[in-house]
């Protein structure tokens, strides 16, 4: 199997069958954020909790999206990911997915740092569809942000 079909794969899975889909309580965040070139359309929520290190972790992210299968599935990936993270580590993932998805396809991603969001790269190259990838790493961005001030 390349890797090209691997990735495909990995994204039909996440469209298909999104992991975290749903919103849940508690919360601590929640932000709503819509592509206005296509309609997509996420609402985020985000449980954060103090670390043994002071810091903050992320508990939970649940959402509830409609759109395409590029953001249902980048939305779903992005949980997967951050869920146990501190929330310094799942700010550097965001760093370093929207550095690849807005490099038009000259970074390929650091599978070590982005694990199964690498299976975006190849969206880079398609700037109609970039918003839709990044749709929920900005609604992660946004709801971190909202937890941090709430938390001190």
């Amino acid at each position: 199997m390349r890797m090209d079909d691997l990735y495909a794969e990995i994204i039909l899975d996440h469209s298909r069958a999104p992991h975290h889909a749903g919103l849940r309580e508690p919360f601590d965040a929640q932000t709503h954020q819509v592509n206005p070139t296509c309609g997509d359309e996420v609402t985020l929520r985000l449980a954060v909790q103090r670390g043994e290190d002071g810091g903050l972790a992320v508990q939970d992210v649940s959402f509830d999206a409609l759109g395409c299968s590029i953001s249902q599935a980048s939305v779903s990936v992005m949980t997967d990911l951050v869920i146990g993270e501190s929330l310094a580590h799942a700010q550097k993932m965001l760093a370093a997915f929207e550095a690849m998805i807005t490099s038009k396809g000259a970074d390929p991603g650091d599978e070590n740092l982005l694990g199964d969001a690498v299976a975006f790269a190849g969206v880079a190259q398609y700037p109609n569809r970039v918003k839709c990838a990044l749709l929920g790493w900005k609604a992660f961005k946004l709801a971190a942000a909202q937890a941090e001030v709430g938390a001190t």
